[in-house]
């Protein structure tokens, strides 16, 4: 995202430019094209560019190009209290939406966060793979939940998520409490049960800011 970022600026493109094409940035950055869509996706969801099919990608207005880059850069430096501040909000959209995932999921939607699961019991994972596919579990539940601007602010604060998870996840070998939860939220889901998931979620998130607050106490 950062990189694309830097694409924009240094060759001056203007709100309603075009990118360059897929096939350019690829060679360009030197990355996948998933990893390349992916990013493209998180950075319209915050406004710094427009993807329109079959005509390609478009820079989005300067207001929002500012935010994405004040965003990007403070996200290196994320405070334990700020961390605290978006673990509470973070908490308020995922309990909700493992509500909603509980009264929406289809089967083959239950099948994948299944098989989330399913990897992460894998204790050969590195410790950034494991936090990639957590992340993947906590999406999927807020894409089945529905609600777009859920999602959309989960894209938004992604690198505040993922400095979150990093500080207060243990290594997969280690987080017993962290799986326990998960197949919890996963059986609320599995049986149709808003109240089951919503208090495993709950849990899960109270986990999480007692490692904060662990880890303020410890620096």
């Amino acid at each position: 995202m950062d990189r694309i970022t830097r694409v924009i600026k240094e060759r001056g493109l203007q709100a309603g430019e075009r990118l360059p094409g897929e096939h350019e940035l690829v060679d360009q950055l030197q990355v996948s094209r998933p990893v390349l869509r992916e990013a493209l996706a998180r950075l319209q969801s915050v406004g710094l560019v427009q993807i329109q099919r079959g005509r390609g990608t478009f820079v989005g207005d300067g207001t929002s190009l500012a935010n994405c880059v004040r965003l990007l850069q403070s996200a290196v430096a994320i405070s334990p209290q700020e961390l605290r501040s978006y673990v509470e909000l973070r908490s308020a959209i995922e309990v909700q939406a493992a509500r909603q995932a509980a009264e929406r999921a289809t089967e083959e939607e239950i099948a994948e966060l299944a098989a989330d699961l399913k990897r992460l019991d894998d204790d050969t994972l590195s410790y950034a793979e494991a936090l990639e596919i957590d992340f993947r579990f906590h999406r999927r539940l807020i894409e089945i939940a529905g609600n777009p601007l859920m999602r959309n602010l989960m894209e938004v604060t992604y690198e505040f998520m993922l400095t979150q998870m990093a500080r207060t996840t243990p290594s997969p070998a280690d987080n017993q409490l962290g799986r326990r939860l998960h197949r919890a939220i996963l059986k609320g889901v599995r049986e149709h049960d808003p109240d089951a998931a919503e208090r495993a979620m709950r849990q899960h998130m109270q986990a999480v800011l007692e490692r904060l607050a662990s880890e303020g106490a410890a620096s």
